[in-house]
């Protein structure tokens, strides 16, 4: 039996809806990238004491919690992109319990921060109610599937936990959205209402993947 295994051909190898099973994980620690690199540079910047400017400010007069935005969010984009391996979650249940007993409150961490920082960070009040809306709906998806693994319903733990990940990768989506908005805006500035519309667009992109995938997906 052991011999028959080690021996498969590389067509019968594990793979994802007929893609190689490390694609998706891959794509998603790239599209991290983006709020990783960023939150690195945002600590660097408390950590050896940049020149304060308007930009940077309120994060050095309250630094925990982009501190804490930042480190829980890396934690969980990073690791929680293996969770998109089948052969992880399913062939080593043990791994994705105790991943999953790191990642759930590292996603609660960042939306929480993330819901802090909306708020008493000096921001237009439009602005503020899109940051606040999608970080309540990220800690939410997270508390559901929680709630929906201690019931032991799969399905529905795995569906809120993808749809709390699309929130959290948002950043990255949002990146890719601005780009896209160049070439469309002819290069102008963006204003307040335009950059807020770009970062919903990007949340809601996210979430239309994350439906489209709980729909074909199977447990």
């Amino acid at each position: 039996m052991t011999t028959q295994q080690t021996s498969a051909p590389a067509s019968r190898r594990p793979r994802l809806k007929g893609r190689p099973i490390w694609l998706v994980p891959t794509g998603l620690i790239l599209l991290s990238l983006v709020p990783v690199i960023a939150g690195a540079f945002r600590l660097t910047e408390l950590t050896v004491g940049a020149e304060v400017t308007d930009t940077n400010a309120r994060f050095f007069n309250s630094p925990v919690p982009v501190v804490a935005h930042v480190v829980a969010a890396t934690i969980y984009l990073l690791l929680g992109a293996f969770q998109f391996v089948p052969q992880l979650r399913r062939g080593r249940p043990s791994w994705h319990r105790v991943s999953g007993r790191i990642l759930a409150p590292a996603g609660v961490i960042t939306g929480l921060s993330g819901m802090w920082m909306a708020v008493f960070y000096p921001r237009p009040e439009y602005d503020t109610i899109v940051r606040v809306g999608f970080a309540a709906l990220m800690v939410m998806s997270i508390l559901l599937g929680l709630r929906a693994v201690l019931r032991r319903d799969i399905r529905s733990h795995r569906a809120w936990m993808i749809r709390g990940y699309a929130v959290g990768i948002g950043a990255g989506t949002q990146v890719l959205v601005f780009l896209a908005w160049v070439p469309i805006s002819g290069g102008a500035p963006v204003d307040g209402p335009t950059e807020v519309a770009l970062l919903t667009a990007g949340w809601i992109i996210n979430l239309a993947i994350a439906e489209i995938v709980i729909r074909r997906s199977v447990t």
